[in-house]
């Protein structure tokens, strides 16, 4: 992986290489759970959301994070529902047009946010079935964590 700003093609990689075999409540919970660990370790003011579909599954707020970092969730997650790609990857996708999504989406920025942090959650033969978000860090940092707890996650023995 590169030192700077993932590419489009390393964040489309990503997406890829994260689809889960499947994703219920006890999962939400494990990379929940993940999440809050290695943001702990790095003392991360996040707020953290896990959805799948409208539902909520998980959800924390650590020291330092405020109501701030939900309202950066819900618009970061909006983005990743309706693209079905992750908040950075979209971003990424309007910079590297020379525009960014504010400016060209056409849509409203106090509902949706394309910036780092929000990554969909896909399921093998049946795509994006929720979300798993990060608010809190520079909007690189919070894709990152979300990446890395997945990474993990994906990694672990299956029971």
């Amino acid at each position: 992986m590169s030192t700077g700003a993932p590419t489009i093609s390393e964040l489309i990689a990503q997406e890829r290489r994260l689809t889960q075999p499947r994703f219920g409540y006890d999962d939400a919970y494990a990379l929940g759970g993940l999440l809050v660990a290695l943001a702990r370790e790095r003392h991360a003011p996040v707020a953290i959301d896990i959805r799948r579909g409208s539902q909520q599954l998980f959800h924390a707020a650590l020291p330092g994070s405020s109501a701030d970092n939900d309202a950066w969730i819900e618009r970061k997650r909006k983005v990743v529902e309706r693209y079905g790609e992750s908040s950075y990857l979209v971003g990424t996708r309007f910079r590297a047009k020379g525009t960014t999504f504010e400016e060209s989406s056409r849509l409203d920025p106090d509902t949706y946010a394309a910036h780092g942090g929000s990554f969909p959650i896909a399921v093998e033969g049946a795509g994006v079935i929720g979300s798993v978000t990060v608010s809190g860090l520079p909007q690189a940092e919070d894709h990152a964590l979300v990446v890395e707890a997945l990474e993990q996650f994906t990694a672990r023995p299956q029971a």
